[in-house]
């Protein structure tokens, strides 16, 4: 069966005038669409149009089907990018998350930072990450299309797409102010919240 692209979860201006409507435009749907298109025509007819999309992207990493892998892992990626946004989103989480990036980063300055930097320091085009493992929250990186669900046992909670087609026409090359607003008025703490919680770790 194939796949789907899901819709945003939100309407195309509800991050206005952080994100605008054009920008979803695009990164919605044309980049994340392309994705989902050529997802599905890898696998049409295959024994891999049975699979989830999490076990598809982890079985054409081990097999080494980097055209295959590309697809299915920015498809998630980016689904999962939509939803580590909110129009409400931004300032502080609460709660058990609060805690733990207290306890992990030192505060959640220490956390900004490791994020901050993480998304800046990122060379090209890839994503920052907020995970857990083994009980232990982490800031991660990655290239392209990588994402931390290939590795076992680690659970991501919120990402940043730094690909420049995220922010370009809103900010230009200005990537650390893309990161500051994200940051700053975007991220959806309660769905990184919901993540730890369903984690059970």
């Amino acid at each position: 069966m194939a796949h789907s692209l899901p819709d945003l979860p939100y309407a195309s201006d509800a991050l206005e005038p952080h994100i605008s409507a054009q920008t979803l435009g695009f990164h919605h749907g044309k980049h994340h669409a392309a994705y989902v298109s050529k997802m599905n025509s890898a696998i049409d007819g295959s024994d891999d149009e049975k699979l989830s999309l999490e076990d598809l992207i982890r079985k054409a990493a081990k097999s080494g089907d980097q055209g295959l892998f590309n697809n299915a892992a920015q498809t998630w990626n980016h689904t999962f990018y939509w939803n580590s946004m909110s129009p409400e989103g931004g300032g502080e989480p609460m709660g058990d998350l609060a805690t733990r990036i207290d306890r992990d980063f030192g505060s959640f300055d220490g956390f900004r930072k490791a994020f901050s930097d993480a998304g800046a320091t990122q060379f090209g085009s890839g994503w920052a990450w907020l995970v857990v493992k083994n009980g232990k929250l982490e800031v991660r990186k990655t290239l392209n299309a990588e994402t931390p669900l290939t590795e076992d046992g680690v659970v991501p909670l919120l990402t940043m797409d730094v690909w420049e087609h995220a922010y370009y026409l809103d900010f230009q090359n200005r990537r650390p102010d893309y990161i500051e607003t994200f940051l700053g008025k975007l991220a959806n703490w309660s769905f990184a919240a919901d993540n730890l919680a369903a984690s059970g770790q």
